[in-house]
C-alpha cells in the first residue's frame, strides 16, 4: 500500500508528459552541449581559413579579393567571405549553409577546379550572387554600410549623388557595386541585361536621413578638393613672337573671384562610351538626367590619372604626360561683351613617342577652346562638349581609314583632310552606341541631308566654339555636322606665358545674328566647356573640363559673369 505522506525528491517530481525535473535538466544540458557544438561547427565554416581551404577558392576569388579595399585598407577593418556571402540572422544563415552543400557537390565533380573552368562560369556564378543580394536589398552589405550612418560631406560627389538616387528611387548596393571584391563580370552583360538587373525596386525606397537633408540644403559644406598639377614647372616669359597681342581687353580681374576648374585627360572616352553601361558604370544615371559635373567634379585628376597612364580607355599613353590641369576661370560682362580669363601652370615638355620630333603641333605650344551650348542639344545639358566627341572621330577607336573615306560619298560632303572632326547627334540619322555584331560605334557616315542640317542649325542645335592658338590666331566656329572654324570675327583673344603661368583672356559679343553663334542672355544658363591642348599636342590628346553652367549675374551659375 502506497504511503501518500512520503515526500518526492525535487529531481523526481513529474512535469509535462510525466517527465521528471531531473530528466528535463539532463535534456537541457544535452541540448545546450549539442547546440553549442553545432553552432561552433557552423561558425567554423564562416572563417576565411575555411573558405579558402580548397584551391578552387584560394587560387581564384581569394587572389582577387586580396587586391581590394575589403581586404586591406587604412582603418584595418577587414570584411571576409562570410561577411558578404553568409547572412547574419541565424535562420537565413542556416538556410545558406544547406544551400552550400551544392557547392561541395561541385567541388567533388571538379566543375571549377581550374582557373579556366572558373572563368568560364564566372558570369553564371556572379549572376546568382547578384540576384541573391538584390532579393534581400543587399542585406550583407548593409551590415556594415548603412545610409543612416553615412556622412555625405565625407563622400565624393559621385557617391553622394548615387546614394541619394538609391534612397529616392529604390536601388540597392549591388546595383552599382558589382565586382567590388572580385574581377568584373558585369562587362559581359548587354545594356538590356544591365538595365533589367539594376532596375529600382520601389519597396527599397527609404526616408532620407537628417544629415543628408541638411547637406542637400547647404547646412553642411563639402570638403574642398585641391587639384595638384604634376610635372609643373616654372618657365621664363616668352618672346614677343610666342604670345598673342590681340585686341583690347580691359577688365579689372582683381575684383572677380576665380572658379577652380579641373581639366583632365580623357583618353578615348567618347559619347558612345559614356552611354554604354559596359564601359561606363554611370550610364544609367546619366541617361536618367544626371550631369557629369554632379558626379565627377571632385575626382577629375583621379580620372585623368587612370587614362593618361593607360589603365583605362587609352591604348597609346604618353609617358610623363600630366593627368590634369588646374585652371582658374573668371568671367565678367559689360552689357555688350562677355569677358573671360583662364590661368593655369605651364608644364615641362614631354615628347610624344609616336610622333616624329615629339611634337604633334610644333607651331602651337598651347591651344585653348571654349564651347557654349544650350539645353536644346541632346546630352549637352549633362555632358557639355562631350556631346561632340564620338568613337569614330580622328584618333578614336573606330576612326575610318583613308580608303574608306575615299570610297564614301558622305565623306565628300565633309572636310576629311584630318579625318572625321567633332559632330553632334542632331546631324546624323543614326548613332551606333553599343557596337553590336561588330558594328563600328558612332555615325560619321549617317549624315542627314543638307536641308535637314540647315533646319537643325536654325533650331539652335549646335555648339558655339571659340579657339585661341598660341601662334597668335583667334578663331570662331560651330559644331553640328562637323567642326567649322573661321577667323576671329566674333572673338578676340590675348595670351601670354609668364613666370610659368599661362594667362589667356577672351572678349566676345553677348549678342550675335551670325549662324552658329549663341546669343547670351541674362535670364538663361548656358553650358560651357573648356579644352586645352598643352605641350604642342593635337586631336584628342588634350585636357578637357566637365560641363559647367555659365550665367550673367546669376547666382545659380557655376561660372557667373558679373557686370562691371
Amino acid at each position: 500500500m502506497t504511503n501518500s505522506n512520503v515526500k518526492t525528491g525535487l529531481f523526481s517530481r513529474k512535469l509535462i508528459l510525466g517527465t521528471s525535473v531531473g530528466a528535463a535538466i539532463v535534456f537541457m544540458i544535452a541540448g545546450v552541449v549539442f547546440w553549442g557544438g553545432f553552432n561552433t561547427a557552423m561558425e567554423a565554416t564562416n572563417t576565411l581559413t575555411f573558405c579558402i581551404s580548397c584551391h578552387e577558392m584560394e587560387e581564384n576569388v581569394y587572389q582577387e579579393y586580396t587586391k581590394t579595399v575589403h581586404y586591406k585598407n587604412g582603418s584595418g577593418v577587414r570584411a571576409t567571405c562570410s561577411d558578404c556571402h553568409v547572412p547574419d540572422p541565424w535562420v537565413h544563415k542556416f538556410v545558406r549553409k544547406i544551400q552550400a552543400s551544392n557547392e561541395l557537390l561541385h567541388k567533388a565533380l571538379g566543375s571549377i577546379d581550374t582557373p579556366e573552368k572558373f572563368n568560364e562560369k564566372r558570369l553564371y556564378l556572379a549572376k546568382r550572387v547578384w540576384a541573391a543580394m538584390k532579393s534581400t536589398d543587399s542585406r550583407e552589405c548593409r551590415n556594415c554600410h548603412d545610409f543612416a550612418s553615412m556622412q555625405p560631406e565625407e563622400q565624393k560627389g559621385r557617391a553622394r549623388k548615387q546614394h541619394l538616387n538609391a534612397m529616392t528611387n529604390g536601388n540597392t548596393c549591388i546595383d552599382c557595386h558589382k565586382g567590388i571584391a572580385h574581377s568584373k563580370a558585369h562587362d559581359q552583360l548587354t545594356d538590356e541585361e544591365l538595365a533589367e538587373i539594376e532596375k529600382p525596386n520601389p519597396e527599397h525606397k527609404r526616408e532620407i536621413p537628417p544629415q543628408w537633408v541638411e547637406f542637400s540644403q547647404g547646412g553642411v559644406k563639402k570638403k574642398p578638393v585641391v587639384q595638384s598639377d604634376k610635372k609643373e614647372t616654372s618657365a621664363p616669359a616668352p618672346s614677343a613672337s610666342s604670345a598673342s597681342t590681340g585686341g583690347d581687353i580691359s577688365v579689372d580681374w582683381s575684383k572677380i573671384e576665380p572658379v577652380n576648374v579641373g581639366l583632365f585627360y580623357p583618353g578615348q572616352t567618347s559619347m558612345e562610351w559614356i552611354l554604354n553601361g559596359r564601359d561606363h558604370g554611370g550610364s544609367r544615371p546619366f541617361k536618367a538626367g544626371d550631369r557629369c559635373f554632379d558626379c565627377h567634379e571632385e575626382e577629375t585628376e583621379e580620372m585623368g590619372t587612370k587614362m593618361v597612364t593607360g589603365e583605362k580607355a587609352e591604348p597609346t599613353p604618353i609617358p610623363g604626360k600630366r593627368p590634369g590641369i588646374a585652371v582658374q576661370a573668371k568671367a565678367a560682362h559689360d552689357g555688350t561683351y562677355l569677358y573671360m580669363q583662364f590661368q593655369w601652370p605651364d608644364t615641362e615638355h614631354v615628347a610624344v613617342p609616336f610622333v616624329d620630333g615629339g611634337k604633334m603641333d610644333p607651331d602651337n605650344q598651347i591651344k585653348l577652346a571654349v564651347m557654349f551650348g544650350t539645353d536644346d542639344v541632346e546630352y549637352v545639358d549633362r555632358a557639355g562638349c562631350w556631346a561632340t566627341c564620338h568613337h569614330d572621330a580622328s584618333s578614336m577607336p573606330h576612326e575610318p581609314d583613308e580608303a574608306t573615306l575615299k570610297g564614301s560619298t558622305v565623306a565628300q560632303r565633309l572636310d576629311t583632310k584630318n579625318s572625321i572632326t567633332k559632330y553632334l547627334k542632331e546631324s546624323r540619322t543614326e548613332i551606333e552606341v553599343k557596337g553590336k555584331g561588330g558594328k563600328k560605334r558612332g555615325g560619321w557616315d549617317k549624315l542627314k541631308s543638307e536641308d535637314e542640317i540647315k533646319s537643325e542649325l536654325t533650331a539652335g542645335h549646335f555648339m558655339d566654339i571659340l579657339r585661341y592658338k598660341s601662334s597668335g590666331a583667334s578663331e570662331d566656329g560651330d559644331i553640328l555636322a562637323e567642326r567649322k572654324m573661321q577667323g576671329g570675327q566674333g572673338v578676340e583673344f590675348n595670351g601670354v606665358l609668364a613666370n610659368g603661368t599661362w594667362t589667356v583672356t577672351m572678349k566676345r559679343k553677348l549678342s550675335s545674328d551670325k549662324p552658329g553663334d549663341i546669343s547670351l542672355k541674362a535670364d538663361n544658363l548656358y553650358n560651357l566647356s573648356i579644352a586645352i591642348h598643352d605641350d604642342y599636342t593635337n586631336a584628342r590628346f588634350h585636357h578637357v573640363s566637365l560641363g559647367y553652367k555659365l550665367g550673367l549675374d546669376n547666382d545659380e551659375a557655376e561660372i557667373n559673369a558679373v557686370k562691371q
